[in-house]
């Protein structure tokens, strides 16, 4: 059985939309640092459709270029907090992913910190087949288990395996942390081939003990991900397309 959307609208009300989660700043900032990475793979595309809201950032980059984008977001809460600030610049599908339909095909979909949420990450990624033309692609990230700093937390005996999900994951909702291979087996065993990888942010401690890092070291700590290798870095990112085509 997947996640309802109580259990969605109690994600979005215990972290998405709670100003007291400390660390929102160091998360903010790793997810600004994806966008050109992002966009450039949306090159030549206009129709995209975006898998759930979060905090907002990618929808605000997508409307801010102009792209025709269509919102699905389990979670009302976070409908209702995409609606006031989008209005008619976007189109909202409110239900599950596994449950949506869509009307039109897209040139692109973006999962971005999606698949590490789903129950069965495969039969969605089959689903989207059908959502995407020919030539459209799909842009996922996911966290990644073989970030140093959970390498680092195994071998000080702070968590037992590099996938054992931490208080925070479960906060926001995660079923697993992924390595580089297992999310490109994900990719390939669902007749996509990977077009793209790379990996963002040298997280080197838990954001819990990052706290007073400086933007100044935060930014540095993402902009010197492009000399770290990406299977080492906090979040891992492919783009996929469907095979043969």
């Amino acid at each position: 059985m997947g996640i309802s959307k109580e259990e969605l609208n109690k994600i979005a009300l215990d972290y998405h939309t709670n100003e007291k989660i400390p660390d929102k700043h160091i998360e903010d900032l790793g997810q600004i640092y994806t966008i050109e990475w992002v966009k450039k793979h949306l090159q030549g595309k206009t129709k995209i459709l975006e898998l759930g809201y979060g905090e907002g950032i990618f929808t605000n980059a997508l409307v801010h270029d102009n792209y025709n984008v269509t919102l699905v977001e389990g979670s009302s809460v976070l409908i209702d907090k995409a609606k006031e600030k989008f209005g008619q610049k976007v189109d909202y599908v409110h239900c599950l992913f596994e449950d949506y339909v869509p009307v039109r095909k897209f040139d692109a979909i973006l999962a971005l910190h999606v698949l590490e949420h789903i129950d069965q990450p495969r039969v969605l990624l089959k689903q989207m087949k059908q959502w995407i033309n020919n030539d459209g692609v799909i842009i996922a990230i996911v966290p990644n288990k073989n970030s140093i700093h959970r390498k680092l937390a195994v071998i000080m005996g702070l968590q037992p395996a590099l996938d054992t999900l931490s208080q925070r994951d479960l906060l926001v909702g995660h079923q697993r942390v992924y390595s580089l291979e297992t999310l490109e087996a994900d990719i390939k065993a669902t007749d996509y081939h990977v077009v793209d990888s790379t990996g963002f942010f040298l997280k080197v401690l838990p954001n819990s003990m990052m706290l007073e890092y400086s933007q100044d070291l935060l930014r540095a700590l993402n902009e010197v991900s492009n000399c770290i290798p990406k299977d080492l870095l906090a979040n891992i990112g492919v783009v996929a397309q469907i095979q043969n085509k």
